[in-house]
């Protein structure tokens, strides 16, 4: 399997190094979707996955998840998180496994998901119906020094309830030290580029694993369209994310990588465990 660049005790040490740098933000891939954003003391936690729960549930069928990549860290010692997203129901971003353990250990937390999802979330963590905060696309909440904006994400087209509210989100933070863009699980719509240029986006965090058919599941932007989209949305860099989780959805950064720089577009492939800091941006001013 793949080792992460940190892991366990070293991984919360890089974490608590960092905690040091008040004038820059961090992030850290967690692996597939999951990223950890720290700013100035408060923590939060995009879509983390950070059990194996999948690779249990689908064990014994004709869809194994075997996994490729250790786990970084276990939930119940991020005991320092203010906020984690879900941008959708499918359990790679909103884990039982890992988000109880969370909660549990995170008393005050607050859980952002689509309002959409409000029921489904409910009952998959066993909370109460009024603790997760719900958006809509055009939607935001504010959590400590986070002020979270949900924007749509068609995973692999745009879907809304009876209720007309998006299923699948995206999340743009922005606070004190930039703008993060974590799309969530999408491909490209129309109007996307438009509505994202509203914020000068400092990072995007985007799905490469693309989608193929023969793999039987919702798929994502191909390692191509994601640089494009980071060039066309103006992100000073764009970090790629799920992939090198699971055996059957999977690619190499490789087609990502040609394309940022045929594009010029800014970017880093991070290892899981690693973390990036906007002091990388300031150098390039």
């Amino acid at each position: 399997m793949i080792k992460p660049a940190f892991q366990d005790d070293d991984f919360l040490s890089d974490v608590a190094n960092a905690r040091e740098d008040l004038g820059h933000f961090h992030l850290w891939w967690l692996g597939q979707s999951g990223f950890l954003l720290h700013w100035q003391g408060h923590h939060l936690l995009f879509d983390p996955y950070l059990s194996d729960s999948l690779t249990k549930k689908y064990a014994a069928t004709d869809k194994p998840h075997v996994r490729m990549t250790e786990r970084v860290i276990e939930p119940e010692r991020l005991n320092f998180i203010h906020v984690v997203t879900s941008s959708h129901n499918h359990t790679d971003h909103l884990d039982p496994e890992t988000l109880v353990p969370l909660l549990q250990v995170n008393p005050g937390m607050d859980l952002v998901i689509p309002e959409a999802d409000r029921e489904f979330v409910v009952d998959r963590l066993k909370i109460a119906a009024e603790l997760p905060r719900g958006l809509d696309a055009g939607q935001f909440t504010t959590v400590g020094q986070f002020q979270i904006h949900a924007v749509p994400a068609a995973h692999e087209e745009l879907q809304r309830d009876q209720n007309g509210r998006h299923r699948f989100l995206g999340y743009v933070v922005e606070f004190g030290g930039g703008f993060v863009y974590h799309s969530g699980d999408t491909v490209l719509y129309d109007e996307m580029v438009e509505s994202l240029l509203r914020w000068p986006i400092d990072v995007a965090l985007l799905p490469i694993n693309g989608r193929a058919p023969e793999r039987r599941v919702a798929g994502n932007l191909w390692g191509r369209e994601a640089a494009q989209l980071a060039k066309d949305i103006g992100a000073r860099l764009v970090i790629p994310c799920h992939y090198e989780m699971f055996e059957f959805n999977t690619t190499t950064p490789d087609e990502f990588v040609t394309e940022c720089q045929r594009l010029e577009q800014p970017h880093r492939v991070l290892r899981a465990g690693e973390r990036w800091s906007s002091a990388e941006l300031s150098l390039h001013h």
